[in-house]
């Protein structure tokens, strides 16, 4: 494929958007049939991002098994964050509206609590352009801390409202609020199930509405998930 920019700045390009993509669609287990379509400009086929795939995977910021993807934490978000501050980093072809929007939900979403290493909540730290970036106030910015208060909030809504191990994922969304987004809740809760800390359940839920269902989650290629059980 012909284009304007160095080797290096290609590979980089790609990675990033194989990064930003896979963020978008939930991070965990995407299938490689639901990511390529959306990586691949005009002439490009899935074969061009195999380098990509396999650098990524080499340096820890994705996982691969079979034919599905996941994005691993904090090594992910760090290296995606990197990539789009890094002064190679440009489209060198127009892009269409859902990769403009994806870069700008990356902005709203993540990129306020990337560019600067929160450390002690209303302390400055240095980012990594050197500029001080105002620490969150309560803001959770490690897993481990996630899982400690998300573990905290599920036996509190259990024992308090007689839950009977089913606790529903949106009201443990809504007790840990805007102490962070809400794809990073999402990414973070799938990773527990991952580990073995929670099961995510489907089923019915009584009294079901549009907002409790938004704030359920879903994961891809399974559909919605409206409890969490602890499994140890």
């Amino acid at each position: 494929m012909t284009t304007n920019l160095s080797s290096n700045a290609e590979i980089l390009c790609k990675e990033v958007r194989l990064l930003l993509c896979l963020w978008d669609l939930g991070g965990f287990e995407v299938k490689k049939g639901d990511l390529n379509p959306r990586l691949k400009r005009k002439k490009e086929t899935a074969g061009d991002y195999q380098n990509a795939y396999t650098s990524l995977a080499e340096v820890g910021a994705i996982a691969i098994s079979k034919n599905k993807v996941s994005l691993l934490k904090p090594k992910g978000i760090e290296v995606l964050s990197e990539g789009l501050r890094s002064a190679d980093f440009q489209f060198n072809s127009p892009i269409g509206a859902k990769m403009a929007n994806t870069l700008l939900k990356w902005i709203r979403e993540e990129d306020t609590s990337v560019m600067g290493a929160v450390v002690d909540s209303g302390k400055l730290e240095k980012s990594g352009d050197g500029a001080s970036a105002p620490t969150t106030n309560g803001g959770i910015t490690l897993y481990d801390e996630f899982k400690s208060v998300a573990l905290d909030v599920y036996d509190k809504l259990n024992r308090d409202y007689n839950l009977d191990n089913l606790v529903p994922i949106y009201r443990i969304r809504r007790e840990i609020g805007d102490r962070i987004s809400r794809s990073q809740f999402n990414e973070w809760l799938l990773e527990m199930q991952a580990d073995d800390i929670l099961q995510l359940m489907g089923g019915e839920m009584p009294d079901i509405t549009s907002d409790k269902r938004e704030d359920s989650i879903t994961i891809p290629g399974a559909g919605l998930r409206y409890y969490a059980k602890r499994l140890n």
